[in-house]
């Protein structure tokens, strides 16, 4: 069950849950009572700058207002599909584009919004270019990008690296050379909340994109048959179950889960020196990690290249932007209500800047002297570096395939992990999925 976030605020002021539901008054999806609806992921500190930008629209339209509620990330893939299947999606469609986006589009669930875009081109011109790529359909835009760009980066904790004289790795090979050095101190390589299985993908995508380039993912992106048997793909299973099999990851990976942070906290509190995670998890580190970030442990980089790989070492994976669409089921009146919060309520100055606060680049264009005022000034302009020089930015695979793919790819992404599958099952799996 999720529970609205100001159902939640009731609870914590002591309120019986019956009290703090009949506090709350949310209508639920698709039933407005005089309002939109608008579900997004919960967890801080993205969850606060997200419901601040809907408190202070509801602030200023007090007769129109948005009524939020907040799922965990895997629940929330799961509920969203469901209900805008069943015709109950919110009015308000939080997601990172791409794939899923093309489904709803392409099954007319969410609105065509390109006409709006152009009769309020100042939205469009606020936003990286970048970020409409995964928003637009067979040439047209289905979403506004919002929220922070969300490269993937290799944190690590400089504290345990000095304890065991080590050097950040510049190569695949430092990667693999650093895992007994690391074990032999009683620290796992690697941190892994690996029963979210999405977090295992960002290490295909990006052993993918080093060793054979963006064009072996894009392949399967264009249709091609059999794209995930390509000789390098298989060289990029081949080299994480390398991985896998050296002991790189945290002992009982395949058990932790990524929204409850366990993994987060495994590489602040020293029993894991590394991670390969998205930059939102500068933020969680920041808040929830002590003196770790202020005290200047926590290093970052980009993933490092591959010897004798063909991709460009400024690659980056990641998420471009996050994504609000429109529910075609949604009322007129909810309709209007969701354009005007597009319009005057998303990145405005106050999200901006709190979106700054927490160690996030913000989507919005103009940022720069932001950004370097910043207490966490560093991270951010080498995010924002890793985001902006990127010769190609691969967007997440679950979110640029198909749902029925993407389902397909992080149930075989587990097995591969839990070394239950070998690369060559692996790609026959997925080759049976292409185009779906």
């Amino acid at each position: 069950m999720a529970l609205s976030r100001r159902t939640l605020l009731g609870m914590a002021a002591g309120l019986p849950v019956s009290a703090a539901l009949a506090a709350c008054g949310s209508s639920g999806p698709g039933k407005s009572g005089g309002g939109a609806t608008y579900w997004y992921l919960n967890g801080q500190p993205q969850e606060g700058v997200r419901a601040g930008a809907v408190d202070a629209f509801n602030k200023a339209h007090p007769d129109s207002e948005i009524k939020d509620t907040t799922f965990q990330n895997d629940a929330y893939k799961t509920k969203i599909k469901t209900a805008i299947g069943a015709g109950q999606a919110p009015t308000v469609i939080w997601g990172w584009g791409g794939g899923t986006l093309r489904t709803y589009a392409e099954a007319g669930q969410v609105d065509d919004l390109t006409s709006w875009f152009d009769q309020h081109p100042e939205v469009k011109q606020s936003r990286f270019p970048s970020s409409f790529g995964a928003a637009t359909v067979d040439g047209k835009i289905y979403a506004v990008p919002c929220d922070a760009v969300q490269p993937i980066v290799l944190y690590y904790n400089k504290r345990v690296f000095e304890k065991a004289g080590a050097e950040p790795p510049e190569s695949w090979d430092d990667i693999m050379a650093l895992v007994p050095r690391f074990n032999a101190k009683g620290i796992a390589p690697f941190a892994l909340g690996g029963q979210s299985r999405w977090t295992n993908m960002m290490w295909l995508e990006f052993l993918f994109d080093r060793i054979g380039g963006p064009e072996v993912f894009q392949a399967v992106i264009d249709g091609q048959k059999d794209a995930w048997s390509h000789p390098d793909a298989i060289t990029a299973l081949t080299r994480v179950q390398e991985l896998v099999e050296a002991d790189g990851f945290i002992k009982g990976f395949s058990s932790i889960t990524a929204d409850s942070n366990a993994d987060q906290a495994l590489l602040y509190t020293d029993k894991a020196a590394m991670m390969l995670h998205g930059a939102w998890s500068y933020g969680i580190q920041q808040a929830d990690g002590g003196d770790f970030v202020p005290s200047g442990s926590l290093g970052y980089m980009n993933f490092p290249p591959v010897d004798g790989g063909k991709g460009d070492p400024s690659n980056a994976v990641g998420n471009p932007a996050q994504y609000l669409s429109l529910s075609a089921k949604a009322t007129e009146e909810e309709k209007k209500i969701a354009k005007e919060f597009f319009a005057t309520g998303v990145l405005q100055d106050a999200e901006v800047k709190a979106w700054i606060d927490n160690g996030s680049v913000p989507v919005r264009v103009g940022t720069e002297k932001l950004l370097a005022a910043s207490k966490s000034a560093d991270f951010l302009q080498v995010n924002y570096g890793i985001a902006s020089k990127a010769k190609t930015f691969v967007q997440s695979w679950d979110q640029a395939l198909s749902p029925t793919a993407a389902e397909t790819l992080l149930d075989n992404v587990a097995k591969l992990f839990q070394l239950s599958v070998s690369p060559q099952q692996f790609a026959r799996n997925l080759n049976a999925v292409i185009g779906t």
